[in-house]
């Protein structure tokens, strides 16, 4: 049955296309391929430095690990496909750091050529921001072609595909910088600089690209959507090169930077991320009406699936009185309303065409797919989740 909304309004709905719209991922092999590079990476930094290189390795796993689960937890209203997940990180961890080697190393050739005291602050103030920004953004470029479009539904989307590049970029070139101590305190120091006070630094940065992207997705004009992503890559660009100007300086301007530039950003990024989930949450809200005209959600079920509290209130109950395998089913059958609902609501702020019509004829059908995989579901015919304040 396919989502037709509130009786009041007219929405058509086209036939499906012969493949599955919606499920997108990035090939294992694509995978496999970006975690050797990555690996070898690793693998070399050990040889040169084994002390070091396994000093940074444990160190910035640990302090990553924590950006990362950050970046999932804000992703746990409209879980994105943990394939393009992995994929962002390891992009970070593998095409971004090789390319800004590669391209840093003849950069920094030119400028060098120069002989000026200037050329090494220019090379790190400005040349690597340019470059490493750039090939961080390169992901989320990516992120805006084909069928992979189809996930970044929201602002949060976008802000977790630019903070897990920036992770994973970060990993690697803080287990590089950390390998390159030439004795054990240097490599020490390095830590406790690099991850004490910047873990989520890259991540920061190229949350700006991500801005930019999304803005880009909210217009038609192809001059207004190069606009926004120029400006977000701007940002990032600018963020990046007063970080590592400010280090370069001198203590009391790095620590100036961090305090009085950097943590307010940083506050500025948390409050952006929660205020975009809510939105989404409101979006969710907002479409459940139209399924349970469509009959395609029951009106008991809009009450708990229209928040991550209630929701979770509502999978903890079946997982109690069923067990888990019925307790993720209904989770898999709460995770295709929202997908749905999102799809709909891009419908309605103007952004449909034949293939966002065909996604949400697709999506519905998942949708009852997903009421069938969860009969636990008639368990909470008599469940009524407290309402969302």
């Amino acid at each position: 049955m396919a989502y037709a909304g509130p009786p009041q309004q007219s929405w058509p709905v086209r036939p499906p296309f012969q493949r599955k719209v919606r499920e997108v991922g990035a090939p294992l092999g694509v995978l496999i391929l970006l975690g050797i590079i990555a690996g070898l990476i690793v693998i070399a930094l050990t040889a040169l430095n084994p002390v070091g290189a396994s000093i940074g390795f444990v160190l910035s796993g640990l302090a990553i690990a924590v950006v990362v689960l950050a970046y999932i937890w804000l992703d746990r209203w409209e879980p994105e496909p943990t394939r393009l997940l992995v994929f962002a990180f390891l992009w970070g961890a593998s095409v971004a750091v090789v390319m800004s080697v590669i391209i840093g190393l003849f950069l920094d050739a030119l400028i060098a050529a120069e002989g000026s005291e200037e050329s090494s602050w220019i090379s790190i103030a400005v040349g690597a921001p340019i470059i490493e920004e750039a090939a961080k953004g390169a992901f989320l470029l990516l992120m805006m072609t084909g069928r992979r479009r189809n996930e970044l539904n929201s602002l949060t989307d976008c802000l977790v595909y630019a903070g897990l590049v920036g992770a994973g970029f970060a990993w690697l070139e803080d287990i590089l910088y950390i390998a390159g101590g030439e004795s054990l305190g240097d490599s020490l120091l390095t830590a406790a600089i690099r991850l004490i006070m910047g873990p989520f630094a890259h991540s920061l940065f190229t949350t700006m690209f991500g801005i930019g992207v999304w803005f880009a997705l909210q217009n038609r004009n192809a001059i207004a959507k190069a606009g926004c992503i120029l400006l977000g890559y701007v940002g990032a660009v600018i963020m990046h090169g007063l970080w590592n100007g400010s280090s370069v300086i001198g203590p009391e301007t790095y620590f100036a930077v961090y305090f009085f530039w950097m943590v307010p950003v940083f506050v500025f990024a948390i409050v952006l991320g929660v205020r975009s989930r809510r939105r989404e949450q409101r979006i969710v809200a907002e479409k459940l009406p139209g399924m349970v005209a469509a009959r395609l959600v029951t009106p008991s079920e809009a009450t708990w699936l229209n928040s991550i509290r209630n929701r979770k209130l509502a999978i903890g109950h079946v997982t109690r009185t069923a067990g888990k395998p019925a307790g993720k089913a209904v989770k898999a059958f709460a995770a295709q309303v929202v997908a749905l609902a999102f799809v709909r609501d891009r419908i309605d702020r103007g952004f449909g065409d034949e293939r966002v019509y065909a996604m949400q004829t697709e999506e519905a059908y998942a949708v009852h797919a997903a009421r069938m995989a969860a009969p636990a579901l008639q368990a909470l015919a008599g469940f009524h989740a407290p309402p969302v304040r």
